[in-house]
């Protein structure tokens, strides 16, 4: 057997950082019982996305209290877990994705290392890329605007053996903006078009995943390495999107033949 089944959640935003502990932990069961091997979250789902949102200030002692609550989650799910969230590195704030192993064991952080300009008041970049296993599975992450704008972050991974970049991201809808029905829709924004590019140019699978919102401009969805669409979640609507990913289409074969000009 080659395959591997993921869950995305796509879940809505948190209305206090408790109950981003709750969803997540809610949202952990669910992929177990559908059979999933690993879940990944939005961007900063614990505590929350910062920007132009009441989310309370930066806690370590809670962010140490929820990650434990995770990972007990975790274990008793049996699946890995790529956990949206934010840490203090110093005096800055870091988003960042905490993946746990099944077992409980911490795999390690991916930081997100490129900021986009709304964030800089808010949050500090990271440093450094990392691909984590799960099984069989070997996966990279990258973060929101950093897999959208720059490609090689993506290629990192793949170039490295991942089969699969998760995307966590966060992104509402604006006021007056095109809400799609589609994914990649060419009436709507860029950012659907990038991810099934994300994909193609690297072979590897590309799973990015939102917030649940009404109106939300991109929603979570699986591309596989053709750049085809595997499956999307219906836009705004709360749930777990399952995909059954083949590990042999994933042959990283475009990715390693890049050379930097």
């Amino acid at each position: 057997m080659h395959t591997v089944r993921i869950a995305l959640a796509n879940v809505r935003f948190p209305a206090t950082r408790e109950e981003s502990v709750t969803l997540a932990e809610e949202a952990i069961a669910e992929a177990s019982r559908q059979k999933a091997e690993i879940i990944c979250f939005p961007e900063c789902f614990l505590p929350g996305y910062r920007i132009n949102k009441q989310v309370l200030p930066p806690d370590p002692a809670f962010l140490e209290r929820a990650w434990s609550n995770i990972t007990v989650a975790a274990v008793k799910a049996n699946l890995t877990v790529i956990l949206g969230t934010e840490r203090m590195l110093g005096d800055a704030l870091v988003p960042t994705a905490l993946v746990i192993n099944r077992d409980g064991t911490t795999a390690g952080f991916q930081d997100k290392v490129q900021i986009d300009p709304s964030e800089e008041n808010t949050y500090s970049p990271g440093s450094g890329r990392k691909v984590f296993e799960s099984g069989r599975l070997r996966f990279g992450v990258v973060i929101c605007h950093e897999g959208w704008r720059y490609p090689e972050t993506v290629r990192y991974a793949a170039q490295r053996g991942a089969h699969v970049v998760f995307h966590p991201h966060f992104h509402e809808a604006e006021p007056g903006s095109y809400r799609p029905t589609t994914f990649a829709d060419p009436a709507n924004t860029f950012h659907e078009k990038a991810v099934l590019c994300r994909a193609a140019e690297n072979t590897c699978y590309f799973a990015t995943v939102n917030y649940a919102g009404d109106g939300s401009p991109t929603t979570s969805a699986v591309v596989q390495p053709d750049g085809t669409l595997l499956c999307y979640q219906a836009y705004g609507e709360e749930g777990l999107l399952i995909a059954d990913l083949d590990l042999t289409k994933a042959t990283g074969l475009l990715a390693s033949r890049y050379k930097p000009v």
